[in-house]
């Protein structure tokens, strides 16, 4: 017999416009901002010391907010612990692995192609544990999402390095924001914003001091740059952008949230070219076309 936790209380008013485009939009914006600050912030302080800065300054702020505003907090030990799991996966354990991934030597073209695989593994495990139906159209949306993330970052795959531990820890970024996004969709599609993200932040920040202070020993290089990097990360993507795709996810299927994901390599590649100088080419530019066209079909609603 599956049981579900009883929901969360809401955030007041936490319920996304009904402009389609407008919320993933932002989310795809947000979230794909996310590659370019955090690399951007990784030469003044280890993979883990980032993320303890990242999640630290996310949760305190969230905390205050969540104080001053009044916000609910979960009333039962179970409801506690769904969303302490919920933020151990999507935050402390995908971007541990991704920056684990990325210190070890794997390139942004494979650990990207990695993570890329995320809308069919969410589809595949919103269909065995969400009883969700993917018809037709959605699978050829999510081969052509696939296709496009293969074409933005084909010209980076010839790179090797990592190894079987740098690959496996990018593999561990796949599972946690899979897992988590189902575990969301299933456990806590009712939790309050501000708490549930202040719970959720705070967790994760324990856990990456804890590795960043075992393997890096929390050491940082102070600079304008780290600071605007760590805020940004902390503002933007683990509050901003996390949020967003907890509205979202509260709004529909996970294999439709989650098919977003293949336009973020794309949109990465043009806030590279555009902010850190990086080349754009004519494939990639072919890329964002595909992976465009895929998410389209993947979301798009059919009239009733």
């Amino acid at each position: 017999m599956t049981t579900t936790a009883a929901p969360l209380a809401a955030a007041p008013g936490a319920t996304a416009p009904t402009t389609p485009l407008l919320w993933p939009a932002v989310f795809i914006l947000m979230w794909s901002t996310g590659y370019v600050a955090g690399k951007l912030g990784l030469p003044y302080a280890g993979p883990f010391t980032l993320l303890f800065l990242r999640f630290g300054v996310a949760a305190a702020v969230l905390m205050v907010v969540a104080l001053v505003t009044r916000a609910p907090w979960p009333r039962t030990a179970r409801q506690w612990l769904h969303v302490v799991v919920v933020g151990l996966l999507i935050q402390a354990l995908q971007f541990s692995g991704l920056y684990a991934g990325l210190a070890l030597g794997v390139s942004a073209g494979v650990s990207a192609v990695i993570v890329g695989l995320m809308p069919v593994c969410t589809a595949l495990g919103a269909v065995v544990f969400l009883g969700e139906r993917i018809g037709l159209r959605q699978v050829v949306g999510l081969t052509l999402g696939l296709a496009g993330v293969a074409l933005v970052v084909a010209h980076k795959l010839g790179g090797g390095g990592g190894g079987v531990a740098g690959h496996l820890a990018v593999g561990l970024a796949l599972l946690g924001i899979t897992s988590g996004t189902l575990y969301q969709k299933k456990f806590c599609a009712g939790m309050d914003l501000r708490s549930g993200g202040a719970i959720q932040l705070g967790a994760s920040t324990l856990v990456v001091g804890v590795l960043g202070a075992w393997h890096e020993g929390l050491a940082l290089q102070w600079t304008p740059a780290l600071v605007g990097a760590s805020l940004w990360l902390s503002l933007v993507n683990s509050i901003g952008a996390v949020s967003v795709m907890f509205l979202l996810l509260r709004r529909g299927e996970a294999s439709r949230v989650a098919s977003l994901f293949y336009l973020i390599p794309a949109v990465t590649a043009v806030m590279g070219y555009a902010v850190l100088g990086e080349t754009l080419t004519v494939w990639q530019g072919v890329g964002v076309g595909v992976s465009a066209a895929g998410v389209y079909l993947a979301t798009r609603r059919l009239p009733a």
